[in-house]
């Protein structure tokens, strides 16, 4: 079974046997509000935790979506290119953004579990 973690970027990283789902938070996408587009990286990219690794566009403003950890990545959520409110609809399942390999694990141990999350987002 995946364990999820949270950053305080407000992304959140589904764990299973070593590749991470990524995508972003309800609270974040309530924030930005309507999402018109949404730019991945390149699959075999390589990351380092705390890098913008994607770019999301929303009526009210473009901000990056951060590498919660280091690893490569190996798959991109194709569909939203073509429908980038998934992530509106369904920020924590069929809108996820990218999976990637992890580099090291020993990084999880740094983020939030969820009632962390919950704690901060208040």
């Amino acid at each position: 079974m995946a364990t999820v973690y949270y950053t305080d970027d407000h992304e959140w990283i589904s764990v299973d046997n070593g590749v991470a789902t990524v995508g972003i938070t309800d609270y974040a996408q309530e924030q930005l509000g309507d999402l018109v587009f949404v730019e991945l990286p390149e699959v075999g990219k390589s990351l380092s935790k705390g890098d913008a690794a994607v770019v999301v566009e929303s009526v009210k403003a473009a901000s990056d979506v951060y590498a919660p950890v280091d690893g490569d990545v190996t798959a991109v959520n194709e569909k939203l290119n073509d429908d980038p409110a998934l992530v509106n609809s369904a920020a924590a399942g069929d809108g996820w953004l990218w999976k990637m390999k992890l580099a090291d694990e020993t990084q999880l141990e740094g983020l939030m579990d969820e009632a962390g999350y919950q704690a901060m987002i208040g």
